[in-house]
């Protein structure tokens, strides 16, 4: 992408809940976005969940319909990787939090993207710089860390590999501040600074709820009620997701070498079962 050039078209790569988010808030801002996804079924739920999200503000004033209207036709959505990323200036993927699926996709967002494109990641922990060697443009790969929900949340962590450009930096920036949220530049280590603290505090509330410390409730009332916390750490893992919240925590395990970050046998359990918090209707709270 020229430097200084007005960006126009986005893809995003995955319509879960962080990318269908992501696509959202980039065409209410006036971008034309090809949302892509590799099932046909994900990419119907995906933008459903923009149409219904975006019926929300709609009702609650914060969205008119005409502006409605114009930003679901912005959103291009498809299954062929190559349409979505043709003519992109660039590409942010939102895949599952797995390094050697992102490291795949980067090599391929490589060969199919314009070779001026940035190619981002929003991932929550995996190395930009891992990512980056993956492709013949390091200086272009860049992480885009979006908080959940993304329609609702102001903070973007942008996220410096050792190889990406001031120029590169600077596009994530003026991006993430035209699509309404506030960007802070932070460099590549495990967790980057989000989750590198939230992550231990929500470890430790599922260690206080194995070890019998008090129940879900009662230790998420102590975080809202004492120390002010909008939601309790327990109340966000299930938001989050418990799948999530284990592969980050075992990145951080792993990358830093240090034991306070082994996550506790419970979420292992926990994931193992199957219950992934919301978006299974069961974590550490019913969600049916």
């Amino acid at each position: 992408m020229a430097e200084g050039k007005p960006m126009r078209r986005i893809a995003v790569i995955g319509s879960g809940t962080m990318g269908n988010g992501i696509a959202h808030v980039a065409a209410l801002s006036g971008l034309e976005v090809a949302l892509y996804d590799v099932a046909g079924e994900a990419l119907a739920r995906g933008t459903a969940n923009i149409a219904r999200n975006m019926d929300r503000q709609l009702r609650s004033g914060r969205l008119q319909a005409d502006d409605q209207a114009a930003a679901l036709a912005r959103i291009h959505a498809t299954t062929d990787l190559a349409r979505a990323v043709s003519g992109t200036q660039l590409a942010i993927e939102a895949v599952p939090e797995d390094a050697s699926l992102k490291y795949r996709l980067f090599a391929e967002l490589d060969r199919l993207a314009p070779p001026g494109a940035i190619l981002a990641s929003n991932t929550s922990s995996i190395s930009i710089t891992a990512m980056g060697a993956r492709t013949t443009r390091p200086d272009r790969v860049i992480g885009v860390h979006f908080m959940n929900p993304v329609p609702v949340m102001r903070l973007v962590e942008v996220v410096r590999g050792l190889r990406t450009s001031d120029a590169t930096v600077r596009a994530a920036m003026e991006l993430a501040t035209r699509l309404g949220k506030t960007p802070v530049e932070v460099n590549d280590f495990p967790g980057f600074v989000s989750n590198r603290i939230l992550m231990p505090m929500i470890n430790e509330a599922i260690f206080a709820l194995m070890e019998g410390v008090a129940e879900a409730e009662a230790i998420d009332a102590v975080m809202r009620l004492g120390m002010n916390h909008p939601m309790g750490p327990l109340a966000l893992a299930d938001l989050i997701g418990l799948d999530t919240c284990l592969a980050i925590l075992e990145v951080l395990h792993r990358e830093l070498g240090d034991d306070r970050y082994r996550p506790a046998p419970l979420l292992r359990n926990y994931v193992a079962a199957g219950w992934l918090g919301r978006k299974s209707g069961r974590g550490f709270y019913s969600h049916a």
